[in-house]
């Protein structure tokens, strides 16, 4: 009783958890769900709680007992003190000390192990190793030995089948680095290039007498083996060229002009433009070459039509011609457009070049025509609706004309009158009449030579050589189509009507287009064979009114219409000239009204017809436009309320 208990510390127990409810027995009100969804970036906290340790640790606190409790805590104090040992008397092998080990996945794994340090005596394991080598050198026996050398054996094995596939492993990744490699150094390559080809093309346009050599560069450039390289080049060397070729056409000295002595600015001036003759040469040899490959076919074309547009008076005209019109009726929508765009612009610009150039293109078109046998895209005939004449030339050469006449009528009188007034000349004063002739005309000669505007009688010549050889194509084309739905009478008609427009006629509409523009330009000996030809294709083939219900209609509508607008042109521009009776083509169209269907055919077409039939008719029929009013009529009754309003008003 004499000594006192010590007092054991009170242990705070937690305090009781709340009864379990489930979670459908659980009730929320709205307001809490409420402010839940609204306020959900507050809930991050009770989201990241370990609920696991904490049931854990209160549940081990709550059921146990004070000497339990006790123990449990004298377990954890002992564990942290063994944890301190093992970390002050431990050390652990660095890992560069010891072999990484890669897995078939392709991690790295870093083998380490523990060791004691030395404080008063050799290690532990060092000890056992001795203790386990005296033993096993006294006790291991023959067969032990051999069971050693085998797993020993296997593990060297083991090691070298693993090095080996670290190698295989390692050589992907030095293939993937070399490939890498090359295409930095390919883009490297291409960046240069590129730099290359914008420094010499800069410097060409800024000071192109004195970097003339420069083309030679980039025309080789141009026959790079990268795509891109290759395109980039032929484009900036079409630039180049569209900004320094001059406004005449280079003529190369002869070798008698190259033996003679000149000036430095004359001797710089010639091989300025042989240089430059040259380096445009190659050019166009190195685009005529691509454009047969489908892959630089576009870029090269644009070149060409480029050049032609721009400089088409300047050297090789004929050879950027020939390609163009050869790519004229193209499959490539694009490429076709170039072209024929490029031919319009020509007969458009004939100020550039004098109308040579025009004289050129209706040739090597009617070449075109006749090689295909008229089976080419329409675009090819359409070009021709952009020509102009000069109406005033023929004018001018009938008055003309009539000038030389008068002069020769009253020419001889007046010899005959000075003759007998005038005295004999001075042999003196002769000669130098005859020089002050012969200088004026050397003078005249030079102007014409250096002045762009032609004469008036080259420009009728250049006009007369356009005009027929356009109308030789246009009768070519209507030829073709007469002798592919003409019907001969000894034919079978049954075996006639498969065989009837089977060949189709892609240039007969641009052709009648055509002549309806320059109706007034034809010769009138050709017109008698033209109205013929015209009646016989308004009739759909067959000028015989018998066999015309037997066979197919192998002509559109459109097209029929279109063949009695050009014979009604024909007829107004050479009324004084012709004898004709319209009155065929006036049945014709009035049998055409009730054909027409308008999403088949061209409604603008049928207008036109009406109108140059009905309105710009110099003696009004009241008869016929009754009749035609009255077919109008009938037409709107099978077609749309927009079409027989239009029809009738």
């Amino acid at each position: 009783m004499g000594k006192k208990q010590k007092q054991q510390p009170k242990i705070v127990l937690p305090p009781e958890l709340p009864p379990e409810i489930h979670d459908d027995e659980v009730e929320y009100s709205d307001d809490d769900v409420k402010f839940v969804n609204e306020n959900r970036e507050f809930a991050s906290l009770i989201s990241s709680l370990d609920t696991k340790s904490i049931t854990k640790h209160v549940t081990r606190v709550a059921d146990a007992k004070d000497d339990a409790l006790e123990k449990l805590y004298e377990q954890r104090r002992m564990k942290k003190d063994a944890k301190k040992e093992t970390e002050e008397t431990g050390l652990q092998v660095d890992r560069v000390d010891a072999l990484p080990v890669k897995s078939l996945d392709g991690e790295v794994y870093y083998r380490t192990a523990t060791r004691t340090a030395p404080v008063n005596g050799p290690r532990k394991e060092e000890t056992e190793e001795d203790d386990n080598e005296d033993k096993g050198f006294v006790k291991l026996t023959k067969a032990e030995k051999r069971a050693k050398l085998k797993k020993s054996r296997k593990e060297g094995k083991k090691q070298g089948k693993e090095v080996a596939k670290e190698e295989v492993e390692e050589a992907p990744q030095s293939t993937v680095l070399d490939e890498v490699k090359e295409d930095l150094k390919a883009e490297e390559n291409f960046e240069s290039k590129k730099c290359k080809l914008a420094e010499l093309g800069n410097a060409l346009i800024t000071d192109p007498e004195s970097n003339i050599k420069f083309l030679k560069d980039m025309v080789q450039l141009s026959k790079d083996k990268d795509l891109t390289i290759v395109k980039l080049g032929l484009l900036s060397l079409l630039a180049v060229f569209r900004d320094i070729i001059p406004g005449y056409r280079i003529r190369l000295p002869t070798e008698k002009e190259q033996e003679m002595k000149v000036s430095k600015t004359v001797r710089k001036m010639r091989f300025y433009e042989s240089t430059l003759l040259s380096a445009y040469k190659a050019y166009l040899q190195r685009l005529i070459a691509l454009e047969k490959l489908p892959s630089f076919q576009l870029v090269a074309v644009q070149c060409i039509c480029s050049l032609l547009d721009k400089n088409p008076h300047f050297n090789f005209r004929e050879t950027l011609l020939d390609v163009t019109v050869r790519n004229i009726s193209s499959s490539n929508e694009a490429i076709r457009k170039f072209c024929c765009s490029t031919i319009k612009s020509l007969f458009t610009n004939e100020g550039k070049h004098g109308g040579e150039a025009t004289v050129e293109a209706v040739r090597l078109i009617s070449y075109q025509v006749k090689d295909h046998n008229c089976q080419l895209h329409p675009d090819s005939i359409e070009v021709f609706l952009s020509l102009s004449f000069d109406e005033d030339l023929a004018r001018s050469e009938q008055m003309e004309k009539d000038k030389k006449f008068k002069d020769k009528k009253f020419g001889k009188k007046r010899k005959n009158t000075e003759a007998s007034n005038q005295l004999p000349e001075n042999d003196r004063k002769k000669s130098r009449q005859e020089s002050i002739s012969k200088t004026r005309e050397e003078v005249e000669a030079d102007y014409k030579a250096a002045s762009f505007s032609l004469d008036v009688m080259e420009k009728r010549q250049m006009q007369t050589k356009t005009l027929s050889a356009m109308f030789e194509i246009y009768f070519r084309i209507l030829k073709h189509t007469m002798q592919s739905i003409v019907v001969r009478p000894e034919t079978n008609p049954g075996a006639l009507s498969a065989a009837v427009g089977m060949e189709p006629h892609p240039l007969l509409d641009p052709c009648l287009k055509g002549l309806a523009k320059f109706s007034h330009l034809i010769d009138l000996d050709f017109l008698g064979d033209l109205m013929n030809h015209l009646k016989i294709l308004a009739a759909g083939g067959s000028n015989l009114s018998n066999t015309l219900e037997k066979l197919p209609k192998c002509l559109t509508v459109s097209e029929r219409l279109q063949c009695c607008i050009v014979a009604f042109k024909v007829m107004r521009t050479n009324l004084d000239a012709l004898n004709v009776d319209l009155q065929d083509f006036t049945v014709h169209l009035y049998n055409l009204v009730l054909e027409y269907r308008p999403g088949r055919d061209q409604g603008e077409v049928l207008a036109e017809a009406l109108k140059i039939m009905l309105c710009d008719d110099r003696q009004h029929d009241m008869q016929k436009a009754a009749a035609f009013i009255k077919r109008l009529a009938t037409l709107s009754l099978s077609v749309g309320s927009a079409d027989s309003m239009a029809g009738i008003f």
